[in-house]
């Protein structure tokens, strides 16, 4: 199979490509989803090798799982759900989980996803790869990673990966109103964090 076959390819014909013992089809898919799970992983993660230890976590178990894989079910979802899931497993045997009360930031509004990208996107975040300022990007990556784990978590799956609320709901296995209501808590959490930061900032 060349390289623009296996792009024009859905991820279902890749996975059953693969499945019919097409070794390409299945590195199709990790070089279709590396940026995007790359990108996910660093967010989460801060250490390299952890990195590329859970990325290639979840693709073994991509791997090795394709017999009994239901074709039907959308590929980002679950690779993003084992991602996740590996993820929080390495930080627990780091004991890295943070201890930041979550307080009462947030109140009982619900927030949209829209909502949750406008809000993000007025703290200057939205290109966040891209931004000019090492000092704003670092102060913006020192803030996600000081944030609770369950909340740093649906921050970084709703806005740098804009998945729904029925996605996240499932990549967390929690009900979609503790999806909504841990949502709007994390993006108090990080308006909180990031206005404090700026105020140190110009004080000092």
């Amino acid at each position: 199979m060349d390289e623009l076959a296996e792009q024009q390819q859905s991820d279902s014909d890749l996975l059953r490509a693969f499945a019919e013992g097409e070794e390409s089809a299945f590195k199709g898919l990790v070089t279709r989803y590396k940026n995007s799970l790359y990108a996910f992983l660093r967010r989460f993660l801060s250490q390299q090798d952890l990195i590329e230890d859970v990325f290639q976590e979840t693709f073994l178990q991509l791997y090795s799982s394709i017999k009994s894989f239901d074709f039907s079910r959308p590929l980002r979802p679950w690779l993003f759900t084992i991602a996740a899931n590996k993820a929080k497993d390495t930080l627990r045997k780091k004991q890295r989980t943070a201890a930041i009360s979550m307080g009462t930031i947030a109140d009982s509004q619900e927030m949209s996803i829209d909502d949750v990208i406008n809000t993000l996107s007025s703290y200057d975040i939205e290109a966040y790869d891209d931004l000019e300022k090492e000092e704003t990007k670092e102060r913006v990556r020192r803030i996600i990673a000081q944030m609770p784990d369950n909340l740093r978590e649906i921050l970084i799956l709703a806005y740098f990966n804009q998945f729904s609320y029925k996605q996240m709901a499932e990549i967390l296995s929690i009900p979609i109103g503790t999806v909504k209501s841990r949502l709007h808590t994390a993006v108090g959490h990080f308006a909180k964090g990031y206005k404090e930061a700026v105020r140190k900032s110009v004080g000092e």
